[in-house]
Order: structure tokens, then sequence, then C-alpha cells
């Protein structure tokens, strides 16, 4: 029966993908190394492990959507889900394999993980990997065999920040994405058609500046 263990070794932006992406370099090791694997249904969720950095001042002001003021941290600061992961590892023989795992990210700002990525300045992003699955492999005898990943397989990997913007700026250069409600934007483009005002950033520095104005 295979002897699985997993390790994240390094982390790179995939280039010209249909969605942003970052690929993980997982290494599996096979302690049985007289088996051969014939194929690994892997499952993994990633978790931000958000209590094992420190935070400068500027990324505390930027989480205060997230977890409050960072009086409150102790109760509020708690591990993130950031997203699950499926995948087919190929075949193997020996002691292990190096695979890459593809992570398709997103720039929503409605979504809990971007709001903490786009908060960084600097330094690591702090993960979790969560492991499970099926793996398919046989011995000497040829024959094919079955056998669960233990749910305690877990590898940790600090992920640069530098790596996260990277791949933002690659896919959505000097871009940010903002959902609304349909009636929010149904207001928004008629106040943009009546003034005719040609872009959205423009419709939206007027309106601030009203706002400026107002309270000043």
């Amino acid at each position: 029966m295979p002897d699985l263990s997993f390790a994240i070794d390094s982390a790179k932006v995939v280039p010209f993908a249909a969605t942003p992406m970052l690929a993980f370099q997982l290494s599996i090791r096979n302690a049985a190394a007289d088996e051969r694997i014939h194929t690994i249904a892997l499952r993994c969720q990633i978790q931000i492990e958000v209590t094992r950095r420190q935070y400068a001042s500027q990324e505390q002001e930027r989480l205060l959507d997230l977890f409050g003021t960072p009086d409150r941290w102790s109760q509020t600061l708690r591990t993130l889900l950031w997203t699950h992961v499926q995948m087919v590892v190929p075949g193997f023989e020996g002691p292990g394999n190096v695979v890459d795992m593809q992570v398709p990210c997103t720039a929503d700002f409605n979504v809990a993980a971007t709001k903490y990525f786009d908060a960084l300045e600097s330094g690591e992003i702090p993960l979790q990997f969560l492991f499970s699955g099926t793996s398919f492999y046989s011995r000497d005898d040829g024959q094919l065999q079955v056998a669960p990943i233990s749910w305690e397989q877990e590898a940790r990997f600090r992920l640069s920040a530098a790596t996260w913007r990277e791949m933002i700026d690659n896919y959505y250069p000097n871009s940010v994405f903002i959902n609304l409600r349909r009636d929010v934007f149904d207001q928004l483009n008629q106040y943009k058609m009546q003034h005719g005002i040609p872009t959205w950033e423009q419709a939206l520095e007027r309106m601030l500046a009203a706002e400026e104005a107002v309270r000043s």
C-alpha cells in the first residue's frame, strides 16, 4: 500500500491562461518504492493561515473589511479557506514524482481571499495544503489495487506576495473588478450617459469629487 507524502517546493505564474493561475510545484514521495503508481486522483483544500505572519500598519488598515480593527484581531483573525483543487497525477515508479498543481485565481473583490492578498504590501502568504483522494497502484504481480490517501497528509508553503501581484498585474494591468448589484449599476450607467462621461473611471471620479465638495 502506498505511503505517500506531499510537499510544495515553489510557485510561479502561469502565463497566457484563460484565467489568472498559479502553478505550485508539488513533490510526491512514496515510501514504498517497490510499488508502481498508475495514477492518483488528488483533492486538495488550500487554506490561508493568516495568524502565521505579522502585518504592517498600512496592511492592517487594508484588512479592516475582513478582520475589523487590530484590537479585535484576537477574536476575528482566523484561518481562511482559499480554494479547492482537483487534479489527476500521472503514474510513476520509484520513490516519487514532481508535478505542477495549477490553481485558478480571481481578482473579484467580493472574494475574501482576493481582499486578503491585495492588502499585503510585501512578505509572504502562509498557506496550508490539505490532501485527500485515491491512489491506484500495483506491486510486482501487476494486479491493480486502490488505496485512499490519508486525511492527515498536508503541506505548508509561504507564497511570496510579490508573486500574487505579478500574476494579477500580468492578467489585469492597473485594473480591479467590483461586482455591483444590477440596480446600482443601472443608476451609475444612467448617470454616466446623462452627463456624457466616456469612461466608468471618469464617472466615479466625478461622483467622488462631488461628494468631497459637499463634505468640505
